[in-house]
């Protein structure tokens, strides 16, 4: 075992400094003025490989792969000098003292503020299992977020969990640990200081955290983080705000991917569809019909595996890159049709390969697999023993994308499906991987096979079709995974407490910067939902990023949007108003491409100044708008709300308003949505049906806005589909609110793309009074006694029932204002 007690010495080294102490060398970087880095190395190795970074300040061995992805910076700069008992190193904001005896690292905020604290005698360590170990200070008030796809509440405040994905079917949704993810990111936020920090360790290894679960009398309460790996290296990251600690993690790993607009859409998926006897094709066809009949909204059909069974003398085998002609004649043939109604098919692909695959041969001719000394190594797959692909193997990336393109994307798709890319059924730990030509263990690199998967799986269509969008999806992902593709928290179990902790799960994400994401839509496993959870079930999912209905139900029956003829209308009216939300949802896409912010965001980062809300776990807002409090109990007659301090809300519905800190108890029925507008926001609406996203562009904008402060909010449009939008084929529309007497709307627009806009149409709500003159520039809008005269041409009206001012004009692709004279 080793222990660093002291630290010996310190000086400059490279671009940063070196601390030698009596069990490790310890290297300090100031990567930015906001971003730390601490590598203790206990092997004595610093060497640099890296699958999770695209911001470094050094040369990596993975330069080449990630060519398209990283980028070099110079590090922040910093001085350092001795004291007695400590060395200090100051940068331009932060400055980190390294107590000498015993070894103490604690870094300082600029205002002297702590932002953490090692704990004496436990903070840097190795045990005898070469597991390298990172203790901190917990303060009493300390809350713990993110830590990628996790169970359970959303502070992880005393909670114990370990990092080592797997195929987790009917997992538990309160309990289960771990799910599909490696994501060693978290950020701490104090109750009492309301400053909050980032801890991103970066390692690919089986690892675990202790956020002070453990109590021991001769140390302050602390945290543990502990690796699998021969040294800790920690990106410290401060705030003070949650939202610039997660600004700064995805500066490290990557902002979420741009992806097409049907990714917002409703995915429809079932095991059921692709597992017909025969004609599975048409069965989906028939499928997307009766959505079209039943007014429900549809843009993408995720392919399951069924469509690569092959027969063989132990029954029918999935063989990824094989389709199954009986069920799919001519699969070019559906997926144009399929395209021509606007849906994206989305098949399944796996890394896996039964030793029976009727392609074996030739894919390890190509050298596809994890192998020993040139013999594949078998893991337990679907069906059977079978072998993996070596995604850290540029032969093997090279091979995977030529069947990925010849099998699949020829077929007329630009979307892929990565799923079961946990690696957990490759139990040999033992067994080596390329590592890019350097040589590792799997048991190292599991984590990183599914970012790699899915980054090769972007390049194929890319290399297939170089204009148009890519579309994948990842059942798993380590840190970063949010650059390639949308995610989903895999296999949950169908019933109450799922729908309940599976929105702290994707709040969680969120807060681990990846934005685009969601939990299967009425369960996936289990019995089939009851009509009552399916209802609530959908009412809460509209609101995620990813909206998918997937099921493998054990009674054998599918979960579909119309399986309750009774409540069909409740769900298409809630699917219809996803729809809706469409230019907001694809607005706050952008905004997390561009700074990595969540969609779905959790009270304690949307209020960090209100630390009441810190340990809510169902209430979210979506972007910065809208406050949904979702029902997610069985029978509720009503739901009690709390309103965030700071703001006021505005009832979405009613336009009954709530102070900020109230609690109220809503009186709520099966078909009730309670939504709320915060004061001073701007959130943007389709008001023409919208029935499919690639198909049915928004032609009628309302803008819903609540005029009591300053706001604004940044529309983006694209054609949806295509990279055009890298040449500047875009359009931003800045828009923003000065609130008075004279409010102003001012639209400022960026971009050559001009758009499918037609009409705008304005709903301010003003309670106090109707405006007296709402004019366009210098242009003064007629005023009408209501909306029946208002269906063509400019003008207003002041609405009574919903105390707010309607303003319609037609939509104009110079910049203007609009004012509104009270």
């Amino acid at each position: 075992m080793k222990i660093i007690h002291q630290a010996l010495s310190a000086s400059p080294f490279q671009n940063g400094f070196q601390i030698i102490t009596d069990a490790a060398e310890v290297r300090l970087l100031f990567l930015t003025d906001d971003i730390i880095r601490v590598r203790a190395g206990f092997s004595g190795s610093f060497r640099e490989h890296s699958y999770s970074l695209v911001m470094t300040a050094w040369e990596d061995e993975t330069d080449g792969l990630f060519s398209e992805y990283r980028k070099r910076i110079t590090p922040a700069s910093a001085q350092m000098h001795e004291e007695a008992d400590r060395f200090v190193f100051q940068g331009r904001r932060l400055k980190v003292c390294i107590q000498k005896d015993p070894y103490v690292m604690q870094v300082f905020d600029s205002d002297g503020t702590m932002i953490h604290s090692d704990i004496p005698d436990l903070a840097l360590r190795m045990d005898s299992n070469l597991r390298s170990i990172h203790t901190s200070r917990l303060e009493d008030d300390d809350c713990f977020y993110g830590f990628g796809e996790k169970t359970g509440r959303l502070n992880k405040k005393e909670a114990y969990m370990v990092m080592s994905p797997g195929d987790s079917l009917g997992y538990n949704a309160e309990k289960t640990d771990s799910l599909y993810k490696h994501i060693p990111f978290y950020i701490r936020l104090n109750r009492t200081t309301r400053r909050a920090a980032g801890y991103f360790y970066h390692c690919t290894g089986i690892c675990d955290f202790n956020m002070g679960r453990e109590i021991r009398s001769y140390w302050h309460h602390y945290s543990t983080f502990r690796a699998e790996s021969d040294d800790i290296d920690l990106f410290l990251i401060a705030g003070p705000s949650v939202r610039d600690v997660i600004r700064r993690y995805t500066d490290l790993t990557g902002k979420s991917a741009l992806l097409p607009v049907s990714a917002l859409g409703y995915l429809a998926s079932s095991m059921y569809y692709a597992e017909l006897p025969e004609n599975c094709d048409q069965g989906i066809s028939s499928f997307m019909d009766i959505c079209a009949r039943k007014g429900i909204p549809a843009d993408g059909f995720m392919l399951s595996s069924g469509y690569t069974l092959v027969n063989t003398d132990d029954g029918e085998k999935r063989c990824t890159f094989t389709w199954n002609r009986k069920r799919f004649p001519d699969p070019e043939r559906f997926m144009k049709d399929m395209k021509e109604r606007g849906i994206s098919v989305i098949p399944n692909v796996k890394p896996g390969m039964l030793k029976i695959h009727p392609k074996l041969g030739e894919m390890m001719a190509e050298g596809l697999f994890i192998s020993k000394d040139g013999v594949p190594c078998t893991g337990t797959w679907w069906g059977g023993p079978g072998y993996f692909t070596d995604f850290t193997d540029p032969r093997a990336r090279s091979a995977w994308k030529k069947l990925l393109r010849e099998n699949v994307i020829r077929t007329g798709t630009d979307c892929i499906w990565d799923d079961n890319c946990e690696y957990d059924s490759m139990i040999d730990d033992d067994a080596p991987v390329s590592y890019e030509g350097y040589g590792e263990t799997i048991r190292r690199c599991r984590s990183v096979m599914s970012n790699i998967m899915a980054q090769t799986a972007v390049e194929a269509v890319h290399e297939e079709h170089p204009d148009a969008r890519p579309f994948v999806v990842s059942r798993s992902g380590h840190a970063g995974i949010q650059r390639y593709a949308q995610t989903w928290a895999g296999d949950n179990y169908t019933r109450w407490e799922s729908l309940k902790y599976n929105i702290a799960t994707i709040l969680g994400m969120s807060l681990s910067g990846v934005a685009n994401q969601g939990c299967d839509i009425g369960g996936f496993y289990g019995p089939k939902p009851e009509p009552e959870l399916l209802v609530r079930w959908v009412q809460n999912g509209i609101y995620q990023p990813r909206f998918s209905i997937h099921s493998w139900n054990t009674d054998g029956s599918v979960t579909e949007p119309w399986m309750y003829p009774e409540v069909t209308g409740l769900i298409r009216d809630a699917m219809q108003f996803r729809s809706a939300l469409s230019p907001y949802l694809y607005s706050l896409m952008y905004r997390a491409h561009t700074e990595g912010l969540p969609i779905m965001e959790p009270l304690c980062s949307a209020f960090q100044d209100d630390p009441e809300g810190y340990d809510e776990d169902v209430d979210f807002m979506l972007g910065d708008g809208l406050f949904a409090a979702c029902v997610v109990e069985k029978g509720a007659a009503s739901r009690r709300i709390r309103f965030p301090r700071g703001t006021d809300f505005t009832d979405f519905y009613t336009r009954r308003r709530f102070q900020g800190g109230t609690v109220i108890d809503l009186p709520v029925d099966l078909s009730s949505r309670p939504l709320f507008i915060r004061s001073a926001s701007i959130v943007p609406l389709a008001e023409n049906k919208i029935m499919n996203l690639a198909s049915d562009p928004v032609t009628d904008l309302k803008l819903l806005i609540e005029p009591s402060g300053d706001c604004s909010f940044d529309l983006y449009q694209d054609d949806g589909v295509s990279m055009d939008y890298l040449k500047g084929a875009y359009l931003l529309t800045h828009i923003s609110l000065k609130a008075g007497k004279e409010t102003v709307v001012d639209f400022r627009h960026e971009g050559s793309y001009t758009g499918s806009l037609r009409r705008m149409h304005i709903d301010m709500i003003c309670p106090d009074q109707p405006p007296a003159q709402v004019r366009i520039g210098n242009t003064v809008l007629k005023q009408y006694p209501d909306g029946s005269e208002l269906s063509s041409g400019s003008g207003w009206f002041f609405d009574e029932a919903l105390k707010s001012v309607q303003i319609m004009y037609p939509a104009l692709q110079e910049d203007f204002s609009v004012v509104i004279s009270f």
